[in-house]
Order: structure tokens, then C-alpha cells, then sequence
């Protein structure tokens, strides 16, 4: 199985837990449950709607975030990307590994702002 996940983070590689504001995203290409690339993505300025697309066309199939309004993870869920919010503060690689090897707990975490 082959994904690309995205995973906003500060300028440490850490998550950031405001996604729409992060610094950079780590866009991390998967196959099965190994990381075969990582690539570090400066985004466009933070407009409603915007990152869904621009990560759409970047590849993306999931997101991992730390918290996210319910209209966003519609966005993406239309451009075709699943959403997986609650998660810890940990580097991307963890973060992504947890995921693909079902280790990490998402809590639900929705902004509402």
C-alpha cells in the first residue's frame, strides 16, 4: 500500500498543533509501513481552503494533525485526502510510523475557530 502523508510541523520537525499556521509540512512518501522518502514543503500563506488543494495536488492521500475544524477535514476528505486529528506532539517520522503500524492513539481534536 502506498501513501504520502503530510504532517505539519515546526521549524524543530515537531507537530504543530495549530495546522493551518505551521512553518513547514513533511511530506512523507510510504510503502506498506516503511518511509521511502521525506520531503520538507514550505506552504502557501493560510487561506480557507487552500492547503487541502495544494497538498491534493502535491499527492497527499492523509494528513496527520494535531487539531482541525470539522469544514477543513471535509475539504479534504473532497479532494480525495483522509484525516487523522488528536495526535501527540512527536517528530513526523514517529508520528508516521505509529500510523502505519497502528501504535499511536488519535484523539479526536477539532478546532472550532
Amino acid at each position: 500500500m502506498t501513501k504520502k502523508i503530510a504532517v505539519p510541523v515546526n521549524s524543530e520537525g515537531n507537530l504543530d498543533s495549530h495546522f493551518g499556521h505551521c512553518k513547514f509540512f513533511v511530506l512523507l512518501s510510504c510503502d506498506n509501513k516503511d518511509v521511502i522518502s521525506e520531503e520538507y514543503v514550505t506552504p502557501p500563506p493560510h487561506e480557507p481552503g487552500v492547503l487541502p488543494r495544494w497538498l491534493a495536488g502535491k499527492g497527499v492521500t492523509d494528513v496527520i494533525a494535531g487539531g482541525m475544524g470539522n469544514r477543513a477535514i471535509q475539504i479534504f476528505n473532497q479532494e480525495g485526502i483522509n484525516v487523522f486529528v488528536g495526535a501527540p506532539i512527536l517528530p513526523a517520522k514517529a508520528l508516521t510510523f505509529g500510523m502505519l503500524n497502528n501504535t499511536i492513539v488519535f484523539n479526536a481534536n477539532y478546532c472550532d475557530h
